[in-house]
């Protein structure tokens, strides 16, 4: 395969997944990792993605853009399948938790329709759309109200109301971003207020994003970084990120993607 061709297919890929590694490439082009480096160099030369460490992502959008839940759900499939495995662990039968909108939590839904007794609070269609099919009789699955976003969750005063009155054990929040100025991040003003009210109303926060997350800063945030009492990341995290997030969050977990 000619150069020209290679970084055609490393672009499409990149496109399609949100992120690619240097590894997976030259193992998939049988080539050396330093060819795949020169490729990505070429196509972030020409604006057309971004390096990061150990791969390339898609070229940053403005802080307010916000992808639609398809286009989220194909980004870093690895990564969330391990974050969802290690957060189903901390629930238990018979807790009320709250699962905000994301692919991330989708993913985490998927791992909990077993649990018995579960009170599931959710501003996610996709989400309530998985217990929903599930069909367990003894679990129950809170829809806020509200206007639907690109994202699929639901958003504005309705959702913010209904929230307000509840009292729950613990939250799962996915965020679009993270960052050390702007804590934990979202492009839609009103999403990050229902998430807001999500967090008042559970005892427990723990925050799932994965390693993309970091540096990314959307037009809201929800809340500082040390308000999670868990991040769950994945070991895609520069070491530099992982010391300031173990200095600064109760308790940090990395996880291995397979």
């Amino acid at each position: 395969m000619l150069a020209q061709q290679r970084q055609a297919a490393i672009l499409d890929r990149v496109r399609a997944a949100g992120g690619v590694r240097v590894s997976e490439l030259a193992a998939e082009y049988g080539v050396s990792d330093m060819t795949i480096r020169r490729d990505l160099e070429s196509l972030a030369d020409r604006g057309l993605l971004a390096k990061v460490h150990g791969g390339a992502t898609t070229v940053s959008p403005g802080s307010a853009h916000e992808p639609g839940f398809a286009a989220k759900s194909v980004r870093q499939r690895a990564e969330k399948a391990a974050m969802a495995m290690h957060a189903a662990g901390l629930v238990s039968p018979g807790d009320a938790i709250a699962l905000s909108a994301g692919t991330t939590t989708a993913g985490l839904a998927q791992r909990l329709v077993d649990v018995p007794a579960l009170t599931v609070v959710t501003n996610s269609i996709p989400v309530a759309d998985v217990f929903y099919r599930a069909g367990r009789p003894d679990q129950t699955v809170v829809l806020t109200g509200g206007t639907r976003t690109p994202s699929d969750a639901l958003v504005g005063p309705v959702a913010v109301a209904a929230i307000g009155t509840l009292h729950l054990d613990m939250l799962f929040l996915g965020v679009h971003g993270m960052s050390e100025r702007a804590g934990y991040t979202t492009p839609n003003l009103m999403e990050a207020d229902v998430n807001r009210a999500l967090v008042e109303a559970a005892e427990r926060l723990v925050v799932l994003a994965d390693h993309t997350k970091w540096g990314t800063v959307g037009i809201s945030s929800i809340v500082p970084l040390e308000r999670a009492d868990v991040l769950i990341t994945d070991d895609g995290l520069d070491q530099q990120a992982r010391a300031l997030l173990d200095e600064t969050v109760p308790e940090l977990v990395v996880v291995s993607a397979p």
